[in-house]
């Protein structure tokens, strides 16, 4: 485990307005067994990244600011030598297309709108039809381009991006399909791109009718993969990508599940209770004494702290999964992952969402949402001061090492959602309810 994550430097949150001094060392679960943290912290200065009412403090702010600036032209440079023909949210244009997004919806900005609108016209000229998810698929760059060319009041444009995006359902529902059902490449994949719409697009723009399908085919193939894996009474909904059952949330049963726990998928709540919750429970039952969980359910190997296969992923599902069901083990659970990432979550492998520090970081946002308190909102924070050191700490470059996944445009984003913590969101995965604020910028 040493070799796949930094020391965390960084002592842990202190409830009463400091940190620890820099020549103390804070226990938190499995210290004596990991010994994350060391004895020299990095901080200039003991004063917390945010002010008593959980507002970035106007320091850390300029600092984050600052940084992003220097990041975004250094992306863009980098940018000139990217793969033109990756028109993906994971490694592509349309990686960088919500990323411009996103920072329009942090400092409102037209010029950042406009940016990705730019991103957006190149990505739909170059659609190859091979794939149908949001993250790696067609689905991802009509689904950006319908809520850009909305929030640009261009209604025609947006609503043909809608169109083409509902006539890939074909293609999901497809009986001699051999789709999968994960996020990156699969059904959940496919549903994800359809709430993302219902969430920032007011009137909703997907009936609800075809998100039923979609939830329904998911379900069935979960009974059905269940059945023949003679777990249906210990795992309901069981799923398996590659040959493996995976568990992470990219891959996994994590990311499934968490998909069809959202609001906007309207699952009943006898689905949620019967076929989910024992689901959820039976995966609940393979975590690790240290809180960390399996790439798959039947690895027994506790070495992997990333979105894609660890706790950084089955947190959002635990988190969800007491938002649904209201029981206090799950945020108990949720709790030891955040543990589990505070120790070993500064990865070697670099900077990003899927498997470095940036979407290790939205794990403690989300459970900030949740439990709004401050000590994850101060991890995030910490999470976020080792990006301000992007690329000193010798981690691996990614493939892409400018993309919205593996590379800056990910740490770009994390930064921005620092800065208002309150409505970040882990991109391409978290769903906020935002009708409201987007009929009233729609309107203005």
């Amino acid at each position: 485990m040493e070799e796949r994550a930094f020391n965390n430097p960084y002592p842990d949150y202190q409830p009463h307005g400091s940190t620890a001094s820099a020549s103390t060392t804070l226990s938190t679960p499995n210290d004596s067994e990991d010994n994350r943290c060391s004895s020299a912290s990095p901080q200039r200065d003991d004063s917390l990244p945010f002010e008593s009412d959980s507002q970035i403090s106007s320091y850390f702010n300029k600092k984050i600011t600052t940084k992003i600036k220097d990041l975004l032209q250094q992306m863009e440079e980098g940018l000139k030598t990217a793969d033109p023909h990756d028109c993906s949210a994971y490694t592509g244009w349309t990686g960088i297309a919500l990323l411009y997004l996103q920072l329009y919806r942090v400092t409102k900005e037209p010029t950042h709108l406009q940016r990705s609108l730019d991103y957006v016209k190149r990505i739909l000229r170059n659609l190859n039809g091979r794939r149908v998810t949001f993250l790696c698929g067609d689905a991802g760059p009509l689904a950006v381009g319908a809520v850009v060319y909305h929030k640009m009041k261009n209604d025609s444009e947006s609503k043909e991006c809608v169109t083409k995006l509902l006539q890939l359902q074909r293609i999901v529902l497809a009986s001699d399909s051999d789709l999968p059902d994960e996020l990156l490449y699969g059904r959940s994949g496919y549903l994800y791109a359809l709430l993302y719409l219902n969430t920032e697009i007011d009137p909703e723009p997907v009936p609800q009718s075809v998100i039923k399908e979609v939830v329904e085919s998911i379900i069935e193939s979960g009974k059905n993969f269940s059945r023949e894996e003679r777990k249906t009474e210990r795992c309901p909904l069981l799923y398996q990508w590659h040959r493996k059952q995976y568990v992470g949330a990219a891959h996994g049963v994590a990311g499934i599940y968490y998909m069809l726990m959202q609001p906007a998928a309207n699952v009943e709540r006898e689905t949620l209770m019967e076929l989910l919750k024992p689901s959820i429970d039976y995966v609940r039952h393979k975590k690790f004494r240290s809180g960390n969980y399996p790439s798959s359910l039947s690895n027994e190997t506790d070495r992997l702290v990333h979105w894609c296969h660890g706790a950084p992923g089955v947190i959002h599902m635990l988190m969800q999964a007491y938002t649904v069901f209201k029981e206090d083990k799950y945020l108990k659970d949720a709790m030891e992952c955040s543990d589990v990432i505070w120790q070993r979550g500064l990865l070697r492998k670099g900077y990003g969402i899927c498997h470095g520090t940036a979407g290790n970081g939205y794990s403690f946002l989300s459970l900030y949402h949740l439990t709004q308190d401050k000590k994850y909102l101060y991890r995030a924070c910490k999470f976020a001061e080792w990006c301000l050191d992007y690329g000193a700490h010798g981690c691996r470059i990614p493939d892409r090492p400018y993309s919205l996944f593996e590379g800056m445009a990910g740490a770009i984003h994390f930064l921005s959602d620092i800065l208002v913590p309150e409505k970040s969101r882990f991109p391409a995965f978290e769903l906020s309810p935002q009708m409201k604020e987007n009929k009233e910028e729609h309107n203005s």
